[in-house]
Order: structure tokens, then C-alpha cells, then sequence
């Protein structure tokens, strides 16, 4: 669908109000009608703009963790510049939010759940396969290092961001990067 100029103050309303909306219930207890009185609007125009609630959470959370090219750094601080970036990311404005809704609803709801496995598997086994010399690691190995890459980050943004355990939450960003680098180093350095 093409969205005129004239759309646009509409649909970024209900994208906000969808973030906010999708942030504070969870993906199974919200409704577009909920979101539609968030966004101040008709509920007709978020099924315009976006054809259904999953059309609507699609767009919400869709991020691209923008991973960065670790081939030029130094190998011995891979680990670290990736766990900052991952840190950033889930502290950032933008991002930080989007990623929230994104893994609290993929605890319970399958489409999260889809999208949050292809966001980390697509994105994470391409930097992996990046930094694997070729012949050395088969596709199953790097596949499985992304795994593991995905499963310490996912880790440490669920208990500090979404949990809020404190012992984790209390961390200061760069806590969080020194606790986060090492697993990931193992993992690069494989």
C-alpha cells in the first residue's frame, strides 16, 4: 500500500501508540481498538494502515540490529565492541523500546516469537559466517556460534531489561559490556 505524506502524522500516532501499547500489555492483550484510542484515531485506519494487529507488531518491531563489520577490529577486542554495540542498542532511544516489546512478546506469543528468531538468526549468523576463514567452519558450526552469540545476549537483555532482576539491572552499562564480552569472545574466537 502506498501511504500518502498527508498518512504519515496518522500512522507514526498508532506505530507510537502501538509501541507504547504493545510495552505496557503484552501482545495477546492488546487490541487495536486499545491502540487506536491510544493514537487518537479511528480503529478502521490502523487496519488501513497496517491490515491487522500482527501487521501492526510487524512494524513496531521491526529493527535491524545494524551489526558491525568486526573483520577490522583488533581479534582480542571483538567480544567487547560487539557487546557494546549489543548494549547500545538495547539502552538506545529507538531501539531499546522495540526490543523490549519485541522479546517480553516473544515469550508468549508465536509470531514475536518468529520474528524475534529471525531478526537474531538472520542478522547474527551473517556476522558470525564474516569473521569464519573459509574452509574452516561449516555452515552448522557457524550457525551454531550465532546460536550462542544470540543466547548470551538474549540473556542478559531478558534479566536486565524485561525482568529487571536487580542484581543484573543495577549494572552500569559498561558492567554489563565487561560481564557480556568474554562469552562473546568465546564464541568469535572459535
Amino acid at each position: 500500500m502506498v501511504f500518502t505524506e498527508r498518512s504519515r502524522p496518522n500512522r507514526e500516532a498508532v506505530l507510537a501508540a502501538g509501541l507504547q501499547v504493545f510495552a505496557e500489555r503484552g501482545y495477546e492483550r492488546t487490541t487495536v481498538r486499545l491502540v487506536a484510542g491510544v493514537a487518537g484515531i479511528d480503529p478502521s485506519m490502523v487496519i488501513r494502515y497496517f491490515g491487522s494487529k500482527e501487521g501492526l507488531f510487524s512494524a513496531v518491531v521491526d529493527v535491524d540490529l545494524r551489526l558491525p563489520d568486526l573483520r577490522p577490529v583488533d581479534r582480542a577486542h571483538r567480544g567487547e565492541v560487539l557487546a557494546r554495540h549489543f548494549v547500545d542498542l538495547w539502552e538506545g532511544p529507538r531501539t531499546g523500546p522495540v526490543l523490549v516489546v519485541l522479546l517480553r512478546s516473544a515469550t508468549t506469543n508465536d509470531v514475536a516469537a518468529e520474528r524475534i528468531r529471525g531478526v537474531f538468526a538472520a542478522q547474527v549468523v551473517e556476522l558470525v559466517a564474516r569473521l569464519s576463514p573459509s574452509g574452516t567452519s561449516g555452515a552448522g558450526d557457524v550457525a551454531a556460534r550465532a546460536g550462542r552469540v544470540a543466547a548470551h545476549v538474549l540473556g542478559v537483555a531478558l534479566t536486565r531489561y524485561v525482568l529487571v532482576l536487580p542484581p543484573v539491572a543495577a549494572l552500569s552499562s559498561d558492567e554489563v559490556v565487561a560481564m557480556l564480552a568474554p562469552a562473546l569472545q568465546c564464541q568469535l574466537d572459535l
